[in-house]
């Protein structure tokens, strides 16, 4: 494949706005925070401090600060105000290029490895690439009729991978819903039944701490941290964990099936990283185990812990964290276990839905990144 640069095909000339000498002009902001939310904020001028680049529909914005995110956005123009971005974009503009082909490329892996390669910062969120060198990255030389061809197969199976994501998302809500209806919303308790703390009748442990060696020993039990409990939109999926350890190492850290687990320290812990474990597994000390006794199924704990806020939980220290004296006073109601076997039953025939779609997304998944690997090298 034959390839130029950002440098060579950039029209963009850069020029700079101070909106606050127009304070009461409302204007169309494309900033690094409002990114995640898919669109640009409306702020008067008045509101805005710093000078802002002016920028126009079809422009491509590739985000310089903390690059591994890999934050790309198009200008859309959604309004008849000026548009404009912070100074921490990277300004994009081609007649040659569709800017969605431009888009995808930058969401590339080869192209992501470069953006994190030549950094400026102390690290993290400091970080930064340097225009000057992103503007020499290679720009792969493609026909704008195939550009097109390759954004609207690229889009057709990202939508599909949107669409199977959503589905997952429906179905945990369903769950959720069906456990409302059935035994009622969890703090007013309307049916009356009987209630005590979580930690009254169930487990609570932490994970246990390994060293490096001991993590990859293999064995046939395994390690999960963290990372490995991100697995989109399916709480009964576990292990994408690599790691293994031996029942000896093991020992009593394991955790036995039907343990609910979650993240017990850091920014994690408000996320919806929950998961109910279908196999016993040794979890590292970030990790946080609830098992229940006999008087309470594992489905039923699962979408309990599910309806509770976990970050809300945090005792305000400079890292967010919980501890099992947080977790030990929660109140749960007890209701008759054919109630409970009744909504262990529905999250069974739920889990077969998910795990149809979570297949279906897989294999979506494994054709979008063949087909990156195809386009983009």
């Amino acid at each position: 494949m034959e390839y130029t640069t950002i440098g060579k095909i950039n029209e963009y000339v850069s020029k700079s706005v101070s909106p606050s000498n127009t304070p009461n002009t409302t204007f169309e902001v494309y900033s690094v925070p409002s990114f995640d939310t898919g669109h640009p904020e409306y702020l008067l001028g008045s509101e805005i401090a710093s000078n802002k680049q002016i920028v126009r529909k079809g422009d491509v914005l590739l985000c310089k600060i903390n690059p591994r995110i890999n934050r790309v956005w198009i200008v859309a123009d959604e309004t008849e105000y000026q548009s404009i971005a912070s100074s921490e974009w990277i300004v994009i503009r081609s007649k040659e290029y569709d800017p969605e082909f431009l888009a995808w490329y930058f969401r590339s892996p080869i192209f992501k490895k470069l953006m994190v390669s030549e950094v400026t910062g102390i690290g993290g969120s400091l970080t930064r690439a340097q225009p000057k060198r992103v503007a020499e990255y290679p720009v792969p030389k493609v026909d704008k009729d195939v550009q097109k061809q390759i954004v609207a197969t690229l889009n057709c199976v990202d939508k599909v991978i949107s669409s199977d994501k959503q589905r997952l998302v429906k179905l945990d809500e369903l769950v959720k819903v069906r456990f409302v209806e059935i035994f009622g919303d969890i703090e007013s308790n309307p049916y009356g039944w009987m209630q005590t703390t979580i930690g009254n009748c169930c487990t609570i442990r932490s994970g246990t701490s390994l060293s490096a060696e001991k993590e990859n020993e293999g064995g046939i039990i395994p390690y999960v941290k963290v990372g490995d409990m991100s697995y989109p939109g399916n709480e009964h999926y576990i292990t994408t964990s690599s790691r293994f350890v031996s029942e000896k190492t093991a020992g009593s850290g394991v955790f036995p099936i039907g343990t609910v687990i979650f993240p017990k320290r850091g920014g994690a812990i408000g996320t919806n990283k929950k998961r109910l474990t279908t196999i016993p597994i040794c979890a590292d000390l970030n990790v946080m185990g609830v098992t229940a006794e006999e008087q309470i199924t594992p489905q039923y704990l699962m979408a309990y812990f599910c309806l509770i806020d976990l970050g809300a939980l945090d005792n305000g220290s400079s890292v967010p964290q919980i501890n099992n004296k947080d977790i030990a006073p929660l109140v749960i109601s007890i209701p008759p276990l054919p109630l409970q076997n009744q909504f262990a039953d529905f999250v069974s025939l739920v889990d077969k839905s998910k795990a149809a779609v979570q297949s279906a997304l897989d294999k979506a998944q494994l054709l979008f990144d063949s087909l990156m690997q195809k386009y983009f090298g």
